[in-house]
């Protein structure tokens, strides 16, 4: 059957992917939003659904003071004799560590750290051994993938960390993962920094220890010339083979707001690319080492995709995040509505505010969500970072409320419009499109449209950093605000 990438949308890079029990089973990074590293299942690698998270405890994943883009990093899923692990750094406080678990759909264990450095952490089982390999300097100081083996038990060294590949000469090698086919070792990586020039190379060995051997056309996957076209910075990925023997590459990447507009603002996303072995045992990838939108996989399944997103259909502990370790008792969730006590904290902190979000999916659509602040402010925020996000609230004035539109780019903080109401509830809506934002207020039978916000301000080439637009519900000040009638459709 035909599936179209990207083959899990919105905010959700970094993808690694195992599998397992007759299902396949993917993580992502999560940045500075808790519950940590979104855990999906799937049964034919193009429809996944999310079924928890691997670090849902403080004691697991610390994120005070966490800037946004900080925190946890480029996670790596394994599956070894009937344990599953989960293995990933928290650059917040500069560890990798490993959990795991017997149950998928069940809790994870406390993590047990790594004293290797580097980031973008992964593991390869064979033969009874354990792998432990990241980038960064070996023991020696050398720079590139480096590797140690470990008692998986413990995280204990068992051997020195050595430097067993260099890539092939891209900036900002990263993202190495080792996999044992055909009796070789292939040493798979992304170079060129996670942007317009991002790639997967490899290398391979017939010892786990090197030498490795660059594959001659490096790099085997990337999007970096394809000007015009709407998929780029394709990179960091991990392999697959499936059921039915075919090999896919599961790789992140990210769709611009317009074919020739160099913004992306849903951030990086996951996408499905197919692999080819040679009679050599190399392997190319894609449309002539290219990702396109649309790919054959052996099958007879449908692609299923959901436009439609309420609190009805959402989990509030699997599809939405919070801002770093949330004050559980600030928020009452239920299917039927969101009650949010606001704080001292804003979004502009470098802090835990009253938020809940989840993530932006798609360019058109429409969010809808009746609000009832009974002080304060509360409302609508369309999340980049602390710097970068527009904000359609309900807040308290002089004379009663007002409906306001807020936009704050960098170190501008622009108030755009403020329109009394009658009353302390109103219904807020956003219209979304690749290049704008509308924001409108419907008080009882009359509607205002409070202005717009072009999207391209919201992307990661104006905000920098490694995330996607979270679309959330917050509320600040000391009051109480219902979210009711939520409603995010995509068109």
């Amino acid at each position: 059957m035909k599936y179209k990438n990207p083959i899990i949308k919105g905010f959700y890079p970094d993808p690694s992917v195992c599998a397992a029990n007759g299902k396949y089973y993917m993580v992502c990074s999560s940045f500075q939003f808790f519950p940590g590293v979104p855990l999906f299942e799937s049964s034919d690698l193009v429809n996944w659904k999310q079924i928890g998270h691997c670090l849902t405890r403080k004691s697991q994943l610390e994120l005070d003071g966490a800037r946004s883009s900080g925190g946890v990093y480029a996670p790596t899923i394994r599956f070894n004799d009937g344990r599953f692990y989960m293995v990933t750094t928290n650059t917040s406080t500069g560890e990798n560590f490993y959990i795991f678990t017997d149950d998928i759909y069940g809790e994870w264990s406390e993590p047990i750290i790594i004293k290797q450095g580097g980031i973008d952490p992964s593991l390869l089982f064979d033969d009874g051994h354990a792998y432990f390999i990241s980038n960064g300097a070996d023991d020696n100081g050398v720079e590139g993938v480096t590797q140690c083996e470990i008692n998986i038990e413990t995280g204990e060294k068992l051997s020195a960390s050595k430097n067993i590949w260099c890539g092939s000469g891209g900036r900002y090698l990263e993202s190495p993962h080792m996999y044992k086919i055909g009796g070789g070792y292939y040493l798979m990586a992304a170079e060129g920094g996670t942007e317009y020039g991002h790639m997967i190379t490899y290398a391979r060995s017939n010892s786990v220890w090197g030498t490795f051997e660059g594959y001659a056309h490096n790099p085997v996957l990337t999007n970096r010339n394809l000007g015009g076209y709407q998929i780029q910075g394709v990179g960091h990925g991990d392999l697959i083979q499936t059921r039915d023997g075919e090999w896919f590459i599961a790789h992140l990447g990210f769709r611009q707001i317009d074919q020739w507009m160099p913004y992306h603002h849903l951030g990086r996303e996951v996408f499905l690319t197919p692999v080819y072995f040679d009679e050599d045992g190399w392997f190319t990838a894609g449309t002539n080492g290219t990702t396109r939108d649309e790919y054959e996989i052996k099958g007879d399944f449908t692609q299923i995709v959901n436009n439609v997103k309420t609190f009805g259909n959402t989990s509030p502990s699997i599809d939405w995040c919070y801002m770093r370790n949330p004050d559980f008792s600030n928020y009452e969730l239920s299917g039927d509505s969101f009650i949010l006590h606001g704080t001292d904290k804003t979004l502009e902190d470098i802090a835990s505010p009253t938020f809940i979000g989840i993530r932006q999916q798609d360019f058109c659509g429409e969010i809808c969500c009746d609000i009832s602040p009974d002080g304060g402010e509360a409302g609508i925020t369309l999340f980049m970072d602390e710097q970068e996000h527009y904000d359609i609230a309900l807040r308290k004035s002089d004379s009663g409320f007002e409906a306001v539109l807020k936009l704050n780019i960098g170190d501008i903080k622009h108030v755009q419009s403020a329109v009394p109401i009658m009353t302390n509830s109103a219904k807020l809506v956003v219209e979304m499109n690749n290049f704008f934002y509308k924001f409108i207020v419907c008080d009882g039978d009359k509607s205002f449209d409070l202005g717009i916000g072009q999207t391209k301000y919201l992307s990661s080439e104006v905000a920098s950093g490694f995330t996607g637009v979270i679309i959330g519900l917050y509320a600040q000040g000391n009051n109480t605000a219902k979210f009711s009638d939520f409603k995010v459709e995509y068109k």
